[in-house]
């Protein structure tokens, strides 16, 4: 009875919904697409609140698959990511909202070093707003970091208290970035794969070709790592074919700063079979940039003398990373990370603001440093650092803390790959820890963390070796 009395109540609804429907189409036809967006908002509704998780990996697998609102031709306002941000500015909302009401997340979550330092680099960037060159711009951009922050690592330290879920977050951005690569290998096929044709073939999916090989380079380790985890044969075999997608995409990427976050993933891979201490690992790197900074007049030299170009074949293109003497593109990132340092020298302690560099910059420009496909009006790109650009727009605290986050990150990584019992959940620890490697070394050439699509798995994959560590210590408490 209580089910026909349901089935009654729908009917009704929709049938008075046709009627309005059909009176709109005749004589209120500008009322069409408003009004036909009520069943699809009631739909979203319906989801968010009875069915929120698989809502919530709907946001991640929609992620890759986003348009900005700039590729659709719509220049006014905020460039925001279609249906990605929405999506993550709404469950950002609920979280708080949850949160505030019940205090959803447990206290280990807000107690855990990560934890603190992210909460840390939050509260300095509204410090750093309010004394911004531009505060309208710096608001915004802390605003959209929240709502990455808040989507992509507090909401997902919820979810993955169920650590299989973890395997669920790869599974849905690699499936949806595995489109991507396919659409974007059958467009760059049409030219014959040529490397000049790279940077923009991603498009509308991604706004160039770096950033593309950035994700491809992060979904890398977790994928193959998978293979191992997963039992059932079908889904190795396709883990195995989407591994080799991955790897033949970020080839045909040209992604010069991805090849060498994958590469030093794998130095990293090798520390780790041979349990090398992260404490020795430090010492060591330490050595070696005093060493490199002992011998860097040799090395300029050396360097100088690099004259092969981007434009090349693969091997050329491997080469000419190291081309300080003609190659354009190095020669723009070593303008810009000059211009951000001569800006951390005016406003040392708070900087000019987070999101200002690119206003900013261009007074900071040298004559001899300028490049062929460099701006006289410095109006577009960033400091193409995750470093360098916070050091110029919050000061030197600014980009303290990035390096925090990154010793914090690497730790645990160590931590948890020498310590986990459970096979599988150390197997995730080692994928995981190499994608957000080949991310940490991808950000000294390039500023990313400013996008959905590279945001929402970064602030992800921190929080699954969060979640893993607080999983193992209660797994260690109840022996």
């Amino acid at each position: 009875m209580f089910l026909k009395k349901e089935i009654f109540v729908v009917s009704l609804l929709a049938g008075l919904f046709l009627l309005l429907n059909s009176y709109i189409v005749l004589f209120k036809y500008d009322w069409f697409l408003p009004f036909n967006l009520i069943p699809l908002v009631i739909f979203c509704l319906v989801g968010i609140f009875y069915f929120t998780e698989w809502v919530i990996f709907l946001m991640v697998f929609v992620t890759p698959l986003s348009i900005g609102l700039r590729e659709l031709g719509i220049t006014q306002g905020i460039d925001l990511s279609l249906p990605a941000e929405p999506l993550m500015i709404l469950f950002s909302g609920i979280y708080l909202i949850n949160e505030f009401i019940k205090g959803i997340t447990p206290k280990q979550i807000f107690k855990h070093p990560i934890t603190i330092v992210i909460l840390l680099q939050l509260l300095w960037m509204l410090i750093t707003t309010f004394t911004s060159q531009d505060v309208v711009i710096s608001l915004k951009f802390l605003v959209a970091r929240l709502w990455f922050v808040i989507s992509g690592f507090f909401l997902m330290t919820y979810i993955f208290k169920d650590v299989s879920k973890i395997k669920t977050f790869i599974w849905m951005y690699l499936s949806a970035l595995a489109i991507v690569c396919i659409i974007t290998i059958i467009k760059h096929a049409e030219f014959n794969f040529h490397h000049k044709i790279a940077d923009w073939i991603v498009s509308p999916f991604y706004n160039d070709h770096t950033a593309y090989g950035a994700a491809l380079s992060m979904f890398i380790p977790p994928t193959f790592v998978l293979l191992f985890i997963e039992k059932s044969l079908i889904k190795r075999s396709v883990l195995f074919l989407l591994f080799a997608l991955l790897i033949t995409a970020l080839v045909l990427s040209f992604a010069r700063a991805a090849w060498m976050g994958v590469f030093v993933a794998l130095m990293v891979l090798v520390t780790l079979f041979f349990k090398i201490k992260f404490r020795t690992l430090i010492i060591t790197i330490v050595s070696l940039v005093i060493i490199i900074f002992s011998f860097s007049e040799q090395l300029l030299i050396l360097m100088g003398k690099n004259k092969t170009d981007s434009e090349g074949n693969l091997y050329d293109n491997i080469v000419s990373s190291f081309n300080i003497k003609n190659d354009a593109s190095n020669l723009e990132r070593i303008n810009r990370w000059n211009c951000a340092y001569r800006m951390f020298l005016d406003k040392p302690i708070f900087g000019f603001g987070p999101g200002t560099y690119q206003f900013y910059y261009a007074p900071y420009q040298l004559s001899k440093e300028k490049t062929i496909i460099s701006t006289n009006f410095g109006s577009v790109g960033s400091s193409h650092s995750e470093y360098l650009g916070p050091l110029s727009e919050q000061g030197l605290l600014g980009m303290l803390l990035v390096f925090v986050l990154l010793l914090s990150v690497f730790s645990l990584g160590y931590n948890l790959c020498y310590s986990l019992k459970n096979k599988n959940h150390k197997l995730l620890a080692y994928g995981l820890f190499l994608g957000l490697v080949t991310y940490f070394i991808h950000g000294f050439f390039n500023f990313f963390l400013d996008t959905d699509k590279l945001s929402l798995p970064f602030w992800a994959f921190i929080a699954a070796l969060v979640s893993l560590h607080i999983n193992n210590n209660n797994e260690n408490q109840s022996l």
